[in-house]
């Protein structure tokens, strides 16, 4: 005991121990989320859908001889004493793709390994598509990833580490994708890991392009393909970003493109070796290499002239935290919440905003919908003449879209927050959060992160097509587990959020016309989102406003005849309004079940029935 509160005083009174041991949990917790999620049904998946019989992959060879389009795809792939088995079968990897217009480009960074060299020098022999420049000092992985890169001549670049695999399928899908999308020159696919028995597990099935994400993480990393003309004309990888020249890279080329031409493949077309001493089993586990992606992250918002500070994500410290800056003076905001006959509701919200809210410039519209309970009412008075509150009468039947927008146009603030009155206010910078996000020219609705009272997670952001229109992301999990890749705790983009808690800049809710009154409870928010999104705006949510959702106490659950009969009329309104867009959520991924937000894999059944509706 006593050599155990020795250890424990050691790791807390020295900072660089105590950032390592929260990695490693932070990593782990990942780790086991992750597994938990995806491994139990990966192998049954990986059989029945990611494994190519001979007959399929010549079939692909020939409509690879059919594509319109044709390019040289250049495999970039800097060396540096790999164990040479697992360089050989990584080379083998690429030699045994069905596509063959690729060049492999090999830089050996003098490894001293003479087992390296000699492996190379067997495969330049044997195929000559193969390039290789031995160089003659040891440099560094972005030196070295410079000098492949010199070797390339074709219309496409191909990140690829010496230790991976690629799938044999790899290149012919990227090439597909160029010829379906001829405007891409940034491509990415989904990815997963194969340990030394050769077993793959931890796939990560990405979102579509989403730059708040690759703020925090990089999203893109393998396999990443570009244009080779835009890395060459950006300078290629920069030294100085060692451990992060991919997410450097990325975010560079990500500043001179326009979000058409960045493409996600959501196929798994690159396998991560995860062995000892192997990224892919420690992630980013060097405070070094943290440092480099805050910094390549930090650059990149000065660059696209984004007032920022970035540091590590607090829940997932191999991961970033970007603080957008406020201007001076902060926008007023309104914080409209409607309610009725729920005094203490009431009192825990607006108390609650007013004792917890560090944010300067606010004021709180309460809209009452016809309350009788003498507390609230003798509550809704005292409240009367406060500064910065106002309060609205309204005795219409219910209808959530119709109040909040009628107390909108009689509020006065630059950003509206929609707030409702079973919220508690537990972070002091929630707003701030909010409205540094939601002030971006290019966002539209910010959602925040709801808690349950017992801790579990109520609102994680909204996923498209969830049980036939909209769910929650990541529903019921516990505070403390980072999600499906960290997503539960890193800022993202999110095709919609919920309007319990949804901040807005004015000019944004009226240029869409606000809440559409023809749906009185269900999907209002799904709808705003929807619109806003196809206004041209990008919602987001974040983790980093913190609140406690007392969800259904003020209105009770959908548990009647006349409540469920309303709730199917608003689902059907949903689904013809948007039909197929209730299909794909770009903000989630093909290969991930519909049926909850939890980021399980689409079982087979599923999968059939979505090949039959296609």
């Amino acid at each position: 005991m006593k050599i155990g509160r020795q250890i424990g005083e050691l790791v807390q009174s020295t900072p660089g121990m105590r950032w390592l041991v929260g990695t490693l949990r932070a990593t782990l917790r990942e780790r086991r989320a992750v597994r938990r999620v995806a491994d139990g049904s990966y192998a049954d998946w990986v059989r029945r859908h990611d494994t190519p019989p001979a007959a399929a992959i010549r079939r692909h060879r020939a409509e690879s001889a059919a594509f319109p389009r044709q390019p040289t795809i250049s495999v970039i792939m800097p060396v540096f004493n790999p164990r040479p088995s697992i360089l050989d079968a990584a080379i083998r990897s690429v030699r045994q793709q069905s596509y063959p217009h690729w060049e492999l480009c090999i830089a050996d960074d003098a490894s001293t390994d003479p087992g390296v060299r000699d492996t190379l020098a067997r495969h330049v022999a044997a195929d000559q598509r193969i390039k290789l420049h031995l160089r003659d000092a040891c440099g560094n992985i972005s030196a070295a990833s410079n000098t492949a890169l010199g070797l390339a001549t074709g219309d496409y670049v191909a990140l690829f580490d010496h230790d991976d695999l690629l799938p044999p399928l790899a290149l012919h899908w990227v090439v597909d994708a160029i010829n379906r999308h001829p405007e891409a020159r940034l491509l990415f696919s989904d990815e997963d890991k194969v340990d030394g028995r050769g077993r793959r597990f931890d796939p990560h099935f990405k979102s579509d392009f989403n730059h708040l994400l690759l703020l925090a993480q990089n999203m893109v990393s393998h396999l990443g393909v570009y244009r080779r003309d835009l890395v060459t004309t950006l300078g290629g990888f920069r030294e100085g970003f060692e451990g992060a020249q991919d997410h450097d890279l990325a975010l560079r080329c990500v500043a001179a493109l326009s979000r058409e031409e960045i493409v996600h493949i959501p196929r798994i077309l690159y396998h991560w070796r995860a062995i000892r001493g192997s990224t892919a089993l420690v992630p980013e586990s060097k405070p070094a290499t943290v440092d480099a992606a805050r910094r390549a992250v930090a650059e990149h918002l000065r660059s696209i002239d984004a007032g920022a500070t970035v540091e590590p994500a607090p829940e997932s410290p191999t991961h970033l935290r970007v603080r957008f800056s406020l201007p001076a003076p902060a926008p007023l905001v309104s914080i409209v919440i409607c309610t009725r006959d729920h005094e203490q509701l009431l009192r825990t919200a607006v108390g609650s905003i007013r004792s917890r809210t560090d944010y300067p410039r606010y004021e709180i519209v309460v809209l009452d919908n016809g309350s009788r309970d003498a507390g609230t009412l003798a509550y809704l008075d005292s409240l009367r003449g406060q500064p910065g509150i106002t309060v609205l009468r309204d005795d219409s039947p219910f209808n959530y879209s119709r109040l909040n927008n009628t107390a909108v146009r009689q509020s006065l603030g630059e950003v509206v927050c929609l707030l409702n009155d079973d919220i508690e206010v537990l972070s002091p910078g929630w707003l701030r959060e909010l409205v540094s996000l939601a002030i971006r020219p290019e966002t539209g609705a910010v959602g925040a992160r709801l808690w349950y009272p017992d801790g579990t997670l109520q609102h994680g952001g909204v996923i498209i097509g969830i049980g036939g229109v909209a769910g929650h992301a990541h529903p019921r999990i516990e505070r403390g587990q980072p999600g499906y890749f960290s997503r539960a705790v890193l800022q993202q983009e999110l095709s919609a959020v919920t309007g319990a808690c949804l901040a807005v800049r004015r000019a944004v809710y009226d240029e869409v016309g606000g809440l559409d009154e023809q749906i009185a409870v269900a999907f209002n928010d799904v709808d705003l989102c929807l619109r806003i999104r196809a206004a041209g705006y990008r919602n987001a949510w974040t983790p980093f406003a913190e609140l406690i959702h007392h969800e259904s106490a003020s209105r009770g659950y959908e548990d009647t005849p006349e409540k469920l009969a309303r709730f199917q009329r608003e689902v059907r309104f949903m689904q013809d309004r948007w039909g197929a867009v209730l299909d794909g959520d770009p903000c989630y991924n093909p290969n991930l079940s519909m049926r909850a937000g939890d980021f399980t894999l689409v079982a087979p059944r599923e999968r059939s029935a979505l090949r039959r509706a296609a």
